[in-house]
């Protein structure tokens, strides 16, 4: 193997879906933006959708034309962004329910597609996107005699079960769509986890799929093989990689591993970082370069091929806390030159 090795594991992504369906009696959509999270957006959709899934969520039009394509007609496919200008060949070709996220762009979709399905999309407090309560007040008796198939709104702090900012969101959303017998959502991953008052009708569930926080329950979904080019012993007081940051206390033996952060591994992590041997830690030495990375890997006591940066027990989210990051950012950043194997 002369190239590092992403194993996505697609029975792990339909088994977290699953559980988090099994958290609600609303129906469970699954998110599939940014291209499936960076794991590929029409095999993931391909696997939900034997799993069950009729409804998903991508973030832009240009994403949705893969996805239509692996789950076919039947399914319906939102769009987080709504009706944006140049979108209309998009949602008409493929068929999809732009999220409608202000008065321009339901005047937008009105005009070139009226009898295309749309949803509503309201700003609770996020302040990112959606119509604000004054706006929806302004448009909601057009809008409602258009039949938007599906009301939405995003928590903001959901990953924090305690934040006052979940109950305040639920209830503008409650207030904003009292009385309306047309389908409801707010929750994502999180918001599924605070409980059955955030549920309503759909579910939408995005980063819990694929092994991320806050699901804590979720199983491991990525694993990362990265092969070993060249193991040397160092001596006492001897340095490894740029800038001399990293110097040897004691006589120590390093792998040299061809990754780096071209292929989405964070130089700001650094010797923060850890690979594995089997279950034995290898600590990252010296700065990560475009390529290649040091390891410390003296205390492998059996000859080596390759080491782990992401695996069942070290995953998305433990490397993004060496990085100072998310899970999300990993997700989403892991490089085009690995050699991905789907399960």
């Amino acid at each position: 193997m002369s190239t590092a090795k992403l194993t996505i594991d697609l029975t792990a992504i339909r088994a977290n879906w699953r559980l988090l369906n099994a958290k609600s009696t609303a129906e469970t959509a699954a998110v599939v933006k940014a291209n499936g999270y960076g794991l590929d957006a029409a095999r993931v959709a391909t696997a939900l959708a034997k799993e069950g899934v009729r409804q998903f969520f991508v973030a832009v039009a240009e994403e949705a034309p893969a996805v239509r394509k692996a789950v076919g007609n039947e399914p319906q496919v939102y769009v987080f962004s709504g009706h944006m200008h140049g979108d209309t060949d998009l949602i008409r070709n493929n068929n999809l329910i732009p999220m409608i996220n202000s008065v321009d762009q339901l005047l937008r979709h009105v005009e070139f597609l009226p009898d295309q399905p749309f949803g509503i999309q309201l700003d609770t407090g996020m302040n990112r996107l959606g119509m604000e309560p004054f706006e929806w007040q302004s448009v909601r008796e057009l809008a409602l005699r258009l039949k938007p198939h599906l009301i939405m709104s995003h928590l903001a702090c959901a990953d924090e079960a305690d934040h006052p900012m979940n109950s305040r969101q639920l209830r503008i959303f409650k207030d904003m769509t009292a009385e309306l017998a047309i389908p409801k959502s707010l929750s994502a991953t999180g918001g599924i986890l605070l409980g059955t008052d955030f549920h309503f009708d759909l579910t939408r569930p995005g980063v819990g799929l694929y092994g991320g926080l806050p699901f804590s329950d979720a199983r491991s979904v990525v694993t990362l093989d990265i092969p070993v080019i060249q193991t040397r012993d160092i001596e006492t007081g001897e340095s490894v990689g740029y800038g001399n940051t990293w110097t040897a206390p004691v006589p120590r033996k390093i792998a040299t591993i061809s990754a780096g952060y071209a292929d989405g591994i964070f130089r700001a992590m650094n010797t923060a970082a850890t690979l594995y041997a089997g279950s034995t830690a290898c600590p990252v030495v010296g700065r990560i370069s475009m390529d290649m990375i040091g390891v410390d890997v003296s205390d492998v006591q059996t000859q080596i091929q390759s080491l782990q940066l992401i695996n069942e027990t070290h995953g998305i989210d433990q490397l993004a806390q060496d990085a100072g990051t998310i899970g999300y950012e990993i997700l989403t950043s892991l490089g085009r030159r690995y050699q991905r194997r789907y399960i």
